[in-house]
């Protein structure tokens, strides 16, 4: 045990050490630079093995998307795997030539089964003759592409990691690759965004719907989930699901997906993160060869929205044939917020993992919750959003005695100080959990372009622990005092209820 503690006692140490003097060295080390279409750059040479990260951060999420076509940035993230004219197509049955006839068929084929499904007497007869059409020019097309090709080349030329995340605020790809097939990757990325084709649109189109049935509608806190940013959120297009309403999914068109990426998927809403075993010139020389010739776009402006101040406390029921879940939300400013440091030094004491005082009260001492917790930042970062807790009652104990002891612990957040040794502690963790993330090419690629997508300024991570270091005991309990307030309080439930 002393051994073990010895061993952790040295990782703090040297993260802490890190720090404060690797920390300024990396960032020395960052090599930033614009294309003349507006596509920024960073650029960080390491050596240490020849393998190099590559993270792509387009500033376009769910926020972006218009009424009507909920769930398309997330369905575009999946076509963005699925090849060019070149890349995707099957060469053996003509290329692209013969594939794109094919895609326009499928389409009409859709359109006139998608028209006579949603009347609200469908023809038998009719609905019967536009489906069975629209699985013939669906097989056709499909043997007129090879739609897995990009992945497979990334993975015959040693790629690794290859995935994408769809957010409420952006886009991400990333994966890593060999560092002597870093012209590769500049030839693949370039091209799935300068000449995208929008192919196994349909079959995408259906894996994101059954990806809503099994983690929403089949689900009962993905359901309580999205009822409470749909209670807590009037206005602002957070109260939208990443994975898109249903109805929406269903209606979403080809043609809408090419205008989608035609609007946004611009450079000016693009940063892209180099780490590795890379030369800087050579990536400059290679960056103005392939992703130069992306014609500019307008940078996306900011969503004009604004949420109202909430004026009451808000409340959604929902009863399952599950076991009880209590989520407890209060609104709270973006990560631009002069206090976005003390929210996540607020969220470390009172929701980060064991250590935490909500699962040590509920769980621990109090034994009436199986699981508590939170997190700061919900569902997105970019706007105002979510401070959201968590709690699972144990058996035989309710949401509403959950609910009561989380009170406690904030109400005991407003009105006492936090000790010394309990904020150097949380300072201590959040170090090192920055440190940790940080410890691979892709970690680093990643941050860099979250820093610089979200904030605007990729060096904000590196001055993310001094802020950290600045917040104070009396900054908690004042930020405290100021958004747990009940009337900025939505609160969601879920009441079991018995299998009939």
């Amino acid at each position: 045990m002393k051994r073990l503690i010895s061993v952790a006692l040295v990782f703090v140490l040297a993260a802490a050490a890190w720090a404060q003097d690797g920390f300024k060295d990396v960032e020395k080390q960052v090599v930033e630079f614009n294309l003349k279409n507006g596509l920024k750059f960073l650029v960080l040479p390491r050596h240490e093995a020849p393998v190099v990260s590559f993270h792509t951060y387009v500033s376009i999420g769910a926020v972006n998307e218009d009424r009507g076509i909920t769930g398309l940035a997330h369905i575009f993230e999946h076509l963005a795997f699925k090849g060019t004219t070149d890349i995707g197509t099957n060469e053996k049955t003509g290329g692209y030539a013969k594939e794109k006839p094919s895609l326009e068929t499928l389409d009409k084929a859709w359109k006139a089964f998608y028209n006579e499904s949603i009347k609200p007497k469908p023809d038998p007869g009719l609905f019967a003759k536009y489906k069975m059409e629209y699985d013939t020019a669906l097989a056709r097309a499909s043997r007129l592409n090879d739609s897995e090709e990009f992945g497979r080349v990334i993975e015959q030329n040693g790629g690794v990691g290859l995935n994408a995340t769809t957010g409420a605020d952006a886009t991400q790809y990333f994966y890593s690759l060999p560092s002597n097939k870093i012209e590769l990757w500049f030839s693949l990325e370039s091209a799935r965004f300068y000449d995208p084709i929008i192919r196994d649109f349909y079959k995408e189109k259906d894996v994101v719907m059954e990806e809503r049935r099994m983690r929403t509608e089949s689900n009962p806190i993905g359901k309580l989930i999205e009822e409470v940013l749909a209670v807590a959120f009037k206005a602002h297009p957070y109260k939208d699901p990443v994975v898109g309403h249903m109805a929406d999914l269903k209606g979403i068109t080809r043609t809408e997906a090419l205008s989608f990426y035609r609007k946004y998927y611009v450079p000016e809403n693009m940063t892209i993160a180099i780490v590795g075993d890379v030369d800087v010139n050579e990536v400059k020389r290679l960056a103005e060869i392939y992703f130069g010739r992306i014609p500019a776009g307008q940078k996306t402006e900011q969503v004009r929205t604004v949420e109202p101040p909430q004026i009451g406390e808000r409340k959604v029921v929902l009863h399952e044939q599950s076991q009880p879940i209590l989520l407890v939300g209060y609104k709270k400013g973006s990560a631009l917020d002069a206090d976005d440091a003390v929210y996540d030094v607020i969220s470390d004491l009172l929701s980060s993992g064991r250590t935490s005082r909500l699962y040590k009260s509920l769980v621990r001492d109090k034994k009436i919750a199986v699981q508590a917790g939170g997190f700061s930042g919900f569902p997105g970062q970019r706007y105002p959003n979510l401070f959201l807790f968590l709690a699972v009652p144990a058996q035989g104990k309710s949401n509403d005695t959950c609910l009561a002891a989380i009170n406690d612990e904030i109400i005991k957040l407003k009105t006492e100080l936090v000790s010394d040794e309990e904020l150097k502690a949380i300072k201590t963790r959040q170090r090192a959990n920055l440190i940790r993330s940080l410890g691979s090419n892709n970690g680093l690629a990643r941050q860099l372009t979250f820093y610089q997508g979200l904030m605007d300024d990729w060096r904000e991570m590196f001055k993310s622990l001094d802020k950290i270091n600045a917040v104070k005991a009396e900054d908690m309990k004042r930020v405290a005092e100021k958004i747990f307030q009940p009337n900025n309080c939505t609160i969601g439930t879920i009441e079991p209820v018995k299998n009939n």
